[in-house]
């Protein structure tokens, strides 16, 4: 079983910072590409940013420049630092990676961790 476990969303001020976490764990092959999503009330999830295990990103129009996606491949953990965060981007935020069981690759989430910014 995979399991990605999130960290670090919280309350913060507009201009603020905050960085999540995602580490997963498990008994699984290898990890594939890694990235987050969010989902604010009423609205659908969308990508914000995403990673290849070559170190290769891209970003949502809305974050290009503010965030930054990276990833520790030997601890199996994804990271996103947030900067210059606007009251828009609240949102539940959640980590996702494409894992290999045996020979079988399928696409994992996280339980999602709530970022909010005050204005």
């Amino acid at each position: 079983q995979v399991q990605l476990v999130e960290s670090g969303g919280g309350l913060v001020q507009a201009g603020g910072s905050l960085r999540l976490s995602c580490a997963a764990s498990g008994s699984f092959g290898s990890i594939g590409v890694m990235g987050w999503s969010r989902q604010a009330p009423g609205k659908q999830r969308e990508l914000v940013a995403a990673i290849t295990t070559g170190g290769s990103t891209n970003y949502a129009d809305s974050v290009k420049g503010r965030f930054t996606i990276s990833r520790d491949s030997a601890k199996n953990t994804v990271y996103l630092q947030m900067n210059s965060l606007k009251p828009e981007d609240t949102a539940v935020y959640y980590c996702n990676a494409r894992v290999s069981v045996g020979a079988v690759w399928n696409t994992y989430w996280g339980q999602g961790t709530q970022v909010t910014v005050s204005s």
